[in-house]
């Protein structure tokens, strides 16, 4: 096999609609356009959810609740998590990421209280619950926020 004779699969590719090519291609003179009106014109283009008029569906349904546009969005991680870290490492978003324990795009990690932690370590994230922080400064290790 080379990359010359490469084929599709039969049936996987399909002819392009050829409009206006006479009454024998099934797609003649009005180009499956119909008689007359708005929607046979050439250049015709509607507006993203119009509906010929009728009220649209989105104007249709009430409106409720407001959304903050400056919410902080927090990566969230409990202590029991942290146990896998080894005993004195420092602990941060970019050793969380490494582990897999954050992923996608956040405003920063927010360590919780869940579990238990036997570890001592250096933790720096943006926020910590109060039970988080009890557990690491019991275990010994230090909590950092950072901005």
């Amino acid at each position: 096999m080379e990359l010359s004779n490469l084929k599709p699969k039969k049936g996987a590719r399909h002819a392009k609609k050829r409009v206006g090519r006479g009454p024998g291609s099934g797609h003649g003179k009005t180009s499956g356009k119909g008689e007359k009106g708005q929607k046979s014109r050439s250049g015709f283009s509607r507006a993203l959810g119009f509906e010929g008029g009728q009220m649209p569906l989105h104007r249709r349904l009430p409106k409720r609740g407001f959304t903050n546009i400056f919410k902080k969005e927090y990566a969230v991680v409990n202590v029991a998590e942290l146990d896998r870290f080894d005993d004195g490492a420092t602990v941060d978003e970019a050793a969380l990421r490494q582990v897999r324990l954050v992923k996608g795009q956040n405003d920063g990690v927010k360590i919780l209280g869940d579990g238990k932690l036997s570890k001592k370590l250096t933790v720096h994230a943006a926020k910590f619950s109060a039970s988080a922080r009890k557990q690491i400064e019991a275990a010994g290790g230090s909590c950092q926020e950072i901005a």
